[in-house]
């Protein structure tokens, strides 16, 4: 499983037997002209072409130089692809020779293309783990993750090197342009297309948390496999632009109250007479891990409502708690996890945000299932079990405001302002 952000998430390249390409010369064609890392990359699969069929080029050169020409959608200068669609002329007949010549060209022009289109542009994701931190494939790379699908042409046409948001904003973009959309709502698209171009194809197993839409998807093995609504960050307490690897699952969680809240709400509801036992709370005396519970008598109220004091509180697990039944952490400094909520009512609304920059999921269990391989039950009621994940899972939270409407573009409204 891949954790960083390649194209996509692919075993070692096996051996292929040079077969039809054995029956046409292709093979030994291939053997003589392929130089570098192309040259690795077709010795690899037993000199086999990835763009002919049947001795033929096929149609997905078609769709690549669709793509080159119209790469000013990515923010690209467009291609020059003459020479590229001279070659691919001079190989209709069939010649070995000409043949592999495409072949290569092909291969070259679309390493190329996707290497340009995966370099960051003007994103401000904070990358909590390193390794997901982006930059431009090796051209083997790419070329190995074109290889792996079993449909190449399903492949090239879905554009599966990039995310399927990525794909959306392109293709909006493109209607944008032909609907004579104004400069500022272009411009507005490509920061999004920025934000989108950081993110995985289908084929990398990752999560991604849209906080402009409050949705949730995940993805394997080429499609996305579930989506869900999430609650988000309100506009004072925004969810961040943020990647990291999500590594735990903590079952019955307690919640740590934050000091502003501390403050503002459970320490007035205390002064006006309840009890922290009502409330399923529990105050410590410190944040280190050897902590020691305070009797309430020990707690100078007056003082935490009126901030003189800051007083660490944290909610008892179970079904009412805050974080519900389950949260799943990756490291970051700011904070930040997924977590189930009991508060169904707000999962309900078109507009959810509404957290404190954290997610709450409308089916903690289903993803847990997923991250898990495994129902995510506890066996016991003991608070803060952390159970490892299998593997680290990427997950990245964007923000990506356009959406596809009868008039064509439209932008959801810019509740944190990252579009001006």
């Amino acid at each position: 499983m891949a954790t960083a952000a390649p194209v996509v998430a692919s075993a070692a390249p096996a051996k292929a037997p040079a077969t039809a390409s054995a029956a046409t010369g292709l093979d030994s064609a291939l053997r003589e002209q392929a130089g570098g890392d192309i040259k690795r990359f077709y010795a690899e699969r037993g000199y086999k072409p990835l763009w002919v069929r049947a001795g033929r080029i096929g149609p997905q050169a078609d769709t690549l130089l669709g793509y080159l020409a119209s790469a000013d959608l990515d923010g690209l200068k467009p291609y020059r692809v003459d020479k590229l669609r001279a070659l691919i002329r001079d190989a209709q007949g069939g010649n070995p020779e000409a043949v592999v010549r495409a072949e290569l060209a092909l291969s070259d022009a679309f390493a190329s293309y996707v290497r340009d289109q995966r370099k960051p542009g003007k994103d401000r994701t904070v990358y909590a783990d390193k390794s997901l931190k982006p930059k431009r494939p090796e051209a083997i790379t790419v070329l190995r993750a074109a290889a792996f699908p079993k449909d190449f042409g399903a492949y090239m046409t879905g554009m599966d090197w990039m995310s399927e948001d990525y794909v959306r904003l392109r293709t909006l973009a493109g209607q944008a342009a032909k609907r004579g959309a104004s400069r500022d709502q272009m411009a507005r698209l490509r920061l999004n297309l920025d934000r989108a171009r950081i993110l995985p194809g289908p084929w990398v197993h990752h999560v991604v948390v849209d906080a402009s839409s409050g949705q949730l998807s995940y993805y394997s093995a080429g499609k996305r496999v579930g989506t869900m609504k999430v609650v988000v960050g309100a506009p004072a307490t925004p969810t961040p632009l943020l990647a990291g690897k999500l590594q735990w699952a903590i079952l019955n969680p307690y919640w740590n109250v934050p000091d502003y809240l501390a403050q503002n709400s459970i320490a007035p509801k205390v002064l006006a007479g309840r009890s922290l036992a009502s409330l399923r709370m529990e105050a410590l005396s410190d944040w280190s891990p050897g902590a020691r519970k305070l009797d309430p008598s020990e707690i100078d109220w007056p003082a935490v409502a009126s901030g003189q004091q800051v007083l660490r509180l944290r909610e008892l697990p179970g079904g009412a708690n805050s974080m519900g039944r389950v949260k799943y952490l990756f490291p970051n400094k700011l904070g930040i996890y997924l977590h189930d909520t009991p508060d169904r009512a707000l999962l309900k609304k078109d507009d959810r945000h509404f957290s404190n920059g954290c997610i709450r999921l409308e089916n903690a269990a289903e993803l847990g299932q997923w991250l898990l391989q495994r129902s995510i039950k506890s066996k016991s009621g003991a608070p803060e079990q952390a159970v490892a994940l299998p593997h680290e899972v990427p997950v990245y939270l964007t923000y990506l405001t356009p959406v596809a409407t009868k008039q064509g573009v439209a932008f959801r409204e810019d509740v944190y302002g990252r579009d001006s």
